[in-house]
């Protein structure tokens, strides 16, 4: 790929960075401390942060959201199934997996993509330990559902919160929902820390196994209780994550008005669902899905490669259904979780990133708007 093709490619996500001299300035410490990794000072400062931030008392952080998602599985000792959805990225699923437990998948609601708690009671068995929902495009669950369900019949609520970094609803974080909630902080995240995660959590005996599980499971100085992992994040990737959490709010605003251009100027196609933000909910604006129904006059597929012929570069996410994964074959049925599926084939990421030029989202509507059947 040409210099020049890459300055005119629109990516569907870009990482947001804080000014380089801030950043600098943020790590020059560490050259002095040659403490490079191993929770030091940023480490300690990014937690503190996070959780002022969060407005949580429990908070452990991790060298990425996945193994941030194990280990709370693990901590909490876990066995059995747990309902979970297969509307989600492949980590969700394979880390129960990967933990000894039996996903068992619930269908999604079809105006959020959220777990669908009314299909919930029909999945409990009395081998069923806990409940993973999965926080959509930045969409909350239907946390109050979901709890009521699972105070009836003691399961565990653990949220995959990947998405939902800065989202709150009624002034309340989503991190304070549920057991735990696994947040990524991934690169193409709305908050980076280059790459890392974090683990929120209301038990405060969770926060010495949380982080002795990421340390190899040391104990002490000659002591190894049980099998750890190795998950810690870096005095970098905390710094920068100390760094980009003074601009969020800045950030979110921006991408705020690049999805409101969105839908200000699709919210009238005949046949483009749009994926609205809920009542009483701040959003983080971190994705900007689209679904192409049947009467839209182009499929999701002809859509993304009309795009991609232009340089812009959308992503059918999620697809396939993590049910649908080779890796699975034979386990599951995509059959039973229909609308999770059918929205599956038809969903398209648009580009969104705090500084994508509003020109650009003109560009990418009108390309989108030529290829339907036109307004309602």
């Amino acid at each position: 790929m040409s210099v020049q093709h890459e300055q005119r490619a629109i990516l569907v996500a870009r990482s947001s960075l804080p000014p380089l001299d801030e950043y600098v300035d943020e790590i020059r410490s560490i050259w002095q401390t040659h403490w490079l990794t191993n929770m030091g000072q940023k480490h300690a400062q990014l937690e503190s942060d996070l959780r002022s931030y969060l407005g949580v008392n429990g908070i452990a952080l991790f060298v990425n959201g996945h193994l941030a998602l194990e280990c709370v599985l693990e901590a909490m000792q876990l066995e059995g199934e747990v309902i979970t959805t297969p509307f989600t990225f492949a980590s969700t699923t394979h880390a129960i997996v990967r933990k000894g437990l039996a996903p068992v998948f619930a269908d999604v609601r079809a105006d959020d993509y959220t777990m669908d708690p009314s299909g919930l009671e029909a999945l409990i068995t009395p081998r069923t330990c806990a409940i993973l929902p999965v926080h959509v495009y930045g969409n909350l669950c239907d946390v109050d559902a979901i709890q009521e369900v699972a105070d009836r019949h003691g399961l565990v609520v653990i949220y995959d919160a990947a998405h939902a970094f800065g989202v709150t609803r009624d002034g309340v974080s989503s991190a304070a929902f549920g057991d735990a909630s696994m947040f990524s902080f991934h690169a193409t995240k709305v908050f980076n820390t280059i790459e890392g995660g974090a683990v929120c959590f209301c038990d405060p005996s969770l926060k010495e196994r949380l982080d002795q599980w990421k340390n190899f499971g040391i104990t002490g100085l000659e002591s190894v209780e049980y099998v750890g992992g190795n998950a810690k994040m870096n005095e970098f990737s905390a710094a920068m994550g100390i760094c980009n959490l003074r601009h969020l709010d800045a950030e979110i605003a921006r991408r705020r008005l690049v999805a409101e251009r969105y839908w200000e100027r699709l919210e009238a196609a005949r046949g483009l669902r749009l994926c609205l933000p809920g009542p009483r909910v701040h959003h983080n604006y971190a994705y900007l899905p689209v679904v192409f129904e049947d009467d839209y006059g182009a499929s999701r597929d002809q859509a993304r490669d009309a795009l991609a012929r232009q340089h812009i570069y959308s992503r059918k996410y999620f697809y396939p259904l993590t049910s649908d994964f080779e890796c699975y074959r034979g386990r599951f049925d995509s059959r039973e979780t229909p609308v999770a599926r059918w929205v599956a084939e038809r969903v398209l990421a648009l580009p969104i990133y705090a500084d994508l030029a509003l020109e650009d989202v003109d560009r990418i509507c009108d390309i989108l708007l030529g290829l339907g059947r036109g307004s309602a």
